[in-house]
This record gives structure tokens, sequence and C-alpha cells, in this order.
């Protein structure tokens, strides 16, 4: 396979990755919207419409903020709209795309967990967009460091590096049947799952920007594994404060 994959659409050379980002978020919302339909909370107009507009615009600021401070110096030495605007991260989307619906949800005064209904879109979103990142190869930042294992592959460079796309679509399935697992039990508190989707997946991108190049910040973390630790700090917290109700509606 020569790296980067590309198609020719309408006469023009377009990439993968956007082409299969694309898709990911059109059949994730498919799917939602499908999962919607046949789920038993319905939410009000106002709820639905308040946390959408508060996941989506908390997505889009904090994936460019976290994808833009992943090299703060590049950033501020050589500025432009352009390059900010091409910076994004998954990881700023969902933990930005948290706090927009959190403050949603106290603007329209609803208390109960609306993130349950959305995991299992996310994860096919995420799965078709590494797709995406996995046939770019190195000619965007979504590829590993050099490596001698035996899991080494050429991505467009020299170099034989860590295919991370493929370990990420790799986690996400098994995470997938694991959250699937608990779901068809039917015993657990409203909200859990997302819990544990969140929690799962950030201390795996923790753990998997070890082999990625990164621009170290703090000690040899980069900004991603900073947000990381934040938001497995107050999963660690939430699914304690659950965890009691998890166990009353597994007896």
């Amino acid at each position: 396979m020569d790296f980067p994959v590309t198609f020719h659409i309408f006469g023009k050379t377009i990439l993968a990755h956007p082409l299969f980002e694309a898709a990911g978020m059109f059949l994730g919302m498919r799917y939602y919207f499908y999962l919607k339909r046949k789920s038993k909370e319905k939410l009000s107009f106002n709820t639905s419409a308040a946390v959408l507009i508060g996941a989506t615009a908390g997505a889009l600021i904090g994936s460019k903020l976290i994808g833009n401070l992943e090299n703060p110096y590049a950033l501020f030495e050589n500025f432009s709209f352009r390059k900010v605007w091409s910076n994004n991260t998954i990881v700023g989307g969902l933990a930005f795309g948290l706090l927009g619906v959190e403050l949603a949800k106290k603007i329209v005064h609803h208390k109960e967990s609306t993130g349950d209904l959305i995991v299992f879109p996310l994860i096919l979103a995420m799965i078709i967009g590494r797709i995406g990142c996995f046939l770019t190869g190195v000619y965007e930042e979504t590829y590993g460091i050099p490596t001698d294992s035996v899991f080494g592959m050429y991505l467009g460079d020299q170099y034989l590096r860590h295919p991370v796309a493929l370990y990420e679509i790799a986690f996400l399935l098994l995470l997938w049947m694991g959250l699937k697992y608990i779901q068809n039990r039917k015993k657990y508190p409203s909200g859990f799952i997302f819990q544990l989707f969140m929690l799962s997946y950030f201390t795996f991108r923790f753990l998997l920007d070890f082999i990625k190049p990164r621009i170290e910040i703090i000690g040899n973390i980069g900004t991603i594994q900073m947000v990381c630790i934040c938001v497995i700090i107050y999963y660690i917290y939430k699914i304690k404060n659950t965890g009691s109700l998890y166990l009353k509606y597994s007896r």
C-alpha cells in the first residue's frame, strides 16, 4: 500500500482522512438518531437542542484549542488562521464537548445523564475516522514513533512505525464489546456506560501517546496527555460516586 491513500473526486485529489472523518460523523449521527428513536427515555425538544448545541460547540472549540496547543511553540512562531483551523484532536473534542453538554444541561435545568445513548455511535464514528488516519500515513500527525517491533509498518517514509491508528481501532472494538456486555445486562445506573467509555478511552490515549511524536510540556508528557489526566481524575471521581449504585443494580 502506498501512503497517503487519496481519492480522485470531481477532478480533485482528496486525502482519505477528511473523507473517512466526514463519513464517520455522518454514520455516527445516523446511528445515534436510530438509537434515539428506539430509546424509551425521551428528551424534550429544548433539552435535546441544548445538548446538541452544547456538545457541538464544545467539541469544535476543544478540538481546535487542544490540537493547536500540542505544539504551542510552532503555533506562536508561525501563526496562521489556516493552520489553527486545520489542527484538531478527538481528545479535545471529547473533553470540551462534555463541558459544553454539562453547561447546556444547567441552562435548561436538566439533571439526568444524557451520555449513554451517544457512546456506541461515537465509537463507530471514531473507528471510521481512524481508518482515514491510518490511510493518510505520516502525512498528518496521527502516526507512531519508529519501532523495530513486529508491529512496525512503513507509513510513507523510511521508518518502520507503530501503526497507532490500528491500535486504536482494535482498542475501540474491544471497548465496544465490553460496554455492550454491560449494557445487555441492563443493570447499571444512568450515565454509567458513558463514564466507563470516557475513563477507558482517555486512559488508553494517555498511554498511546507515549509511542506518538509529541512535544513534552511537563516532564515527559504532552498537552494531550495532560488533558487525559484531568479527564481520568474526573471520571474516577464520578464512577466512585456511582459505584455503589452499580453494585445495587447488579444484585
